[in-house]
């Protein structure tokens, strides 16, 4: 009976290590796609201020940007 005692802890500790290790790889995976492939970019950023009826300058541009990119 002790074997199977043994034998579920260690599934369990084996489950719990790889839920622990997907996890990381997957945010690690995630924050690089975002990183390259931003889901905003700098044409929106004017046609966001555009439609409310200012004209960014390059400096408002860049500091929307900087502030997105934290």
């Amino acid at each position: 009976m002790t074997t199977f005692w043994s034998s579920l802890l260690w599934f369990i500790a084996g489950a719990v290590v790889a839920a622990i290790a997907t996890f990381l790889l997957s945010k690690k995976y995630f924050e690089k796609q975002i990183r390259e492939h931003p889901p905003i970019d700098e044409k929106m950023v004017r046609a966001m201020f555009l439609q409310m009826g200012r004209k960014p300058s390059e400096a408002q541009i860049r500091q929307v940007m900087r502030n997105l990119t934290k």
